[in-house]
Order: C-alpha cells, then structure tokens, then sequence
C-alpha cells in the first residue's frame, strides 16, 4: 500500500506541488518560444512527455551498467536519439506544427527537465517507478505550456487553436487584440501570474 502511495505522489506531485516549471522554475525557455499559439505549445508538450518518460524507463532499466564518469554522455545520447524519433513524426504526420516549433524540438535534448529528471530520479529508481515520475513531470510541464499558451493567443490574437473565437461584433466595437501577448516577455508575466495564484493557494510553497 505504501508504495502504491508513493507511486501516486510520484506522478500527481508535478501537476501542481512540484511543478517543474512553477516550482523548479525548468524549461522556462520553451514556455517562451512556444506558447503564442496553441497548437506547437500542445504540440510540444506531448513531445516533451513522450521523450521523458521513454528516457526515464530506458535509464533506469540501464542505470546499473552505465559507468559513472559517461553516465551525463550515455543520458545525452538516449534522449537525443528519442528526440529525434519524435522529430521525425512530427513532420510525417504534422508537419505544420513541426515548422512552428521548428529548431525548439531538437532543443528537448537541452531541456533542464529532461536532464533533472534522468539525474535526479531515473538512476536511482526502478522502471515503473520512473515512468510514472516522466508522464507526471511532462503532464506537469505540459498543462504550463497549455494554460500559457492559451492567455497569449486568445488575448493575443483572438483565436484558439487557429480557430476565431473573438465575435466580429467586439472589433465593430473597438475591441482590439493586445499585440503585447505574442512578444516573448509575456510568456513570462503570464507564468508569473500564474505561479501567483497557485502559491496564493499552496501555502506549503509560499515559503519556497
């Protein structure tokens, strides 16, 4: 019972307690570069998730064989190689999306997350364990990029997913969208309101 506990925690803590991005303040980057529309933010969330838990459980099934002085190399070269897989579905099956993101997806390799995860978790865990710790950071990391994303072009842009959602008659009567959402330092205000809110909830966290 105790370690089914712990597996709960392991993947719901980083919905919102342990948040990568809110708490652990990681791959704010991507949160930058990605979330004016949301579909390469979605896009890149799923990626993101896909890569982390598939690298999780190949590093944890590894972690008793990979010498300690290559162990960041033998790290690097799984996730580049997912990374890659994930890239080139992405152009095969959504290959607008993939433009958007353009060079962000090969920058997965680089992403503090992925490498905090695979240090911090994945090699001292068992596999089932580190699969669930990969989906719960990446649905974690994912449900910022969304709710990001979501503020930037609905304000930005009036639309949603490409799609107008703005009434006609609110530009008839001078509602104008606010150019300010789509430039990159409002990813950062928007995560800030954010991590407000939720520590204007959390008390555990309005110490950290």
């Amino acid at each position: 019972m105790a370690e089914k506990i712990s597996n709960r925690k392991v993947f719901f803590n980083p919905f919102s307690k342990d948040n990568p991005v809110l708490v652990q303040i990681l791959g704010i980057c991507s949160v930058l570069a990605v979330t004016v529309k949301l579909a390469p933010a979605l896009a890149m969330g799923l990626s993101v998730i896909a890569v982390l838990a598939f690298s999780n459980v190949i590093i944890s099934i590894l972690r008793k064989t990979i010498p300690t002085n290559i162990r960041i190399i033998v790290q690097l070269v799984v996730v580049a190689g997912l990374v890659v897989i994930v890239s080139q579905l992405l152009q095969a099956y959504a290959y607008d999306v993939s433009k958007q993101l353009s060079v962000f997806i090969s920058l997965i390799i680089t992403n503090c997350i992925l490498m905090g995860r695979l240090e911090a978790f994945a090699m001292a865990n068992r596999p089932w364990p580190s699969f669930l710790d990969g989906v719960g950071n990446g649905i974690g990391y994912t449900i910022i990029l969304v709710s990001v994303a979501f503020f930037r072009e609905l304000l930005g842009s009036g639309t949603l997913f490409g799609f107008r959602v703005v009434p006609q008659a609110l530009y008839d009567a001078g509602y104008v969208d606010n150019g300010l959402m789509i430039l990159p330092p409002m990813a950062l205000v928007v995560v800030a309101c954010i991590i407000w809110v939720q520590r204007s909830f959390n008390k555990d966290l309005q110490e950290k």
